[in-house]
């Protein structure tokens, strides 16, 4: 439990910010089952104005956000409850986690905007649990000297949680390396040619994971994992190839940790995101588990196997910009979500989305990272780029 965090009921007072999307709900569901340990005080969504009021309902969050300043006359915002403070636009949404009645902030939005929102979060000291990986794929050169300065960072995703935890009691310096595990996705196993005739809706029927449509075509071109790699060379203060990648179809085996000796430490459990979510607010202690437990005894076996990149260009691209570092991986990130948007609205094809990032990678050089400031120029400038390719291509 926090040292610092503890109210007079002795709960800790949670943001959640993106709490409509994936991560967001299922975070939400975790404080509906520890209601006697979490008190929600802040919510935030994009355009999710309904659920918004209908979780403030239940919740009764001292004040809300929505990023969406053009939803200031929505209706459903009329269902608040009395006392509950409503702000608008993506700085309010930063503002809301940076309160004196806040602990833990959830930052479980989707893409660049939450940089901004860690960033803010751990200047203000709070504990961050980060379920955005953009903030450190994009910025992690400035994210994480902050987070050991001030605030206190918990990783939320599955595989970092879990490798978060494979380090626990170890001494980091004898580590060998990471096996970073990768359900393989829908596409596990088709050619590059197959893979060009996928569709949207193929893309967005995950074998293992419910998330949200962006993630889900990330994890599908493998864009996903190799964003998972940059985010675990900042976390871990690892080189780029400390970092292997393996396909565990199962999705049982969230990553591991190999040692100098050879001993290789596994983080095992139910393919379920509130876990790693939990942690995120209970760590050092462990708390009874909001999911169903994994029976070993039934669950067969363990595959495992080696990640396509020739196919899977996406993966590739990404290991690239981690190497170069700088502001590379900022332009990968910002190429792809334009690419991964064409994607969805039918404007492009599966195998466009990494062709629009290699063409956008190969117009910018690594720079050193500044500033955030710095950052943001060139997402804008690669957002350009990359719109232009795919327009042409159209």
């Amino acid at each position: 439990m926090l040292a610092h965090s503890q109210t007079e009921d002795r709960r800790l007072r949670v943001a959640v910010l993106g709490c409509s999307g994936s991560i967001g709900t299922q975070t939400l569901d975790v404080c509906r089952q520890h209601a006697d340990k979490l008190k929600v005080v802040a919510l935030s969504v994009n355009t999710s104005t309904a659920f918004l009021a209908r979780a403030a309902q239940e919740f009764r969050p001292s004040r809300v956000a929505v990023a969406d300043a053009s939803r200031k006359d929505d209706p459903a915002l009329g269902d608040l409850p009395s006392g509950c403070a409503l702000s608008f636009g993506e700085d309010a949404v930063a503002q809301i986690g940076c309160q004196d009645d806040v602990d833990v902030v959830i930052v479980a939005l989707v893409g660049a905007i939450g940089v901004w929102s860690c960033a803010r979060a751990l200047e203000a000291g709070k504990r961050v649990g980060l379920a955005n990986k953009e903030s450190l794929v994009i910025a992690g050169d400035l994210i994480m000297p902050l987070a050991a300065r001030s605030g206190e960072l918990i990783p939320v995703d599955s595989e970092h949680s879990a490798i978060f935890q494979c380090y626990l009691g170890e001494k980091a310096d004898q580590a060998h390396a990471i096996w970073l595990t990768c359900s393989g996705g829908p596409f596990f196993g088709r050619s590059r040619a197959e893979l060009a005739q996928v569709t949207r809706d193929d893309a967005l029927a995950h074998p293992t994971w419910n998330m949200g449509a962006k993630i889900t075509v990330d994890s599908a071109t493998l864009m996903n994992k190799g964003l998972e790699c940059i985010e675990a060379h900042h976390l871990f203060g690892v080189p780029m190839d400390f970092i292997n990648v393996v396909v565990q179809r199962e999705s049982k085996i969230h990553s591991m940790v190999e040692y100098a000796d050879g001993s290789v430490i596994a983080h095992l459990g139910a393919s379920d995101m509130r876990i790693p979510i939990q942690y995120a607010f209970s760590y050092p202690d462990r708390w009874d588990t909001p999911a169903p437990r994994l029976d070993f005894r039934e669950l067969g076996g363990l595959t495992f196997g080696a990640p396509d990149t020739e196919a899977f260009r996406c993966l590739a691209l990404a290991l690239e910009a981690g190497r170069a570092g700088g502001t590379l991986p900022c332009v990968l990130n910002a190429a792809n979500e334009i690419a991964v948007a064409a994607f969805l609205s039918g404007s492009c094809g599966f195998t466009d989305i990494d062709a629009a990032v290699e063409h956008t990678m190969n117009r910018f050089s690594a720079e050193r990272v500044e500033s955030l400031e710095q950052l943001w120029d060139i997402d804008r400038a690669a957002r350009t780029e990359a719109a232009r390719y795919l327009s042409a291509r159209s």
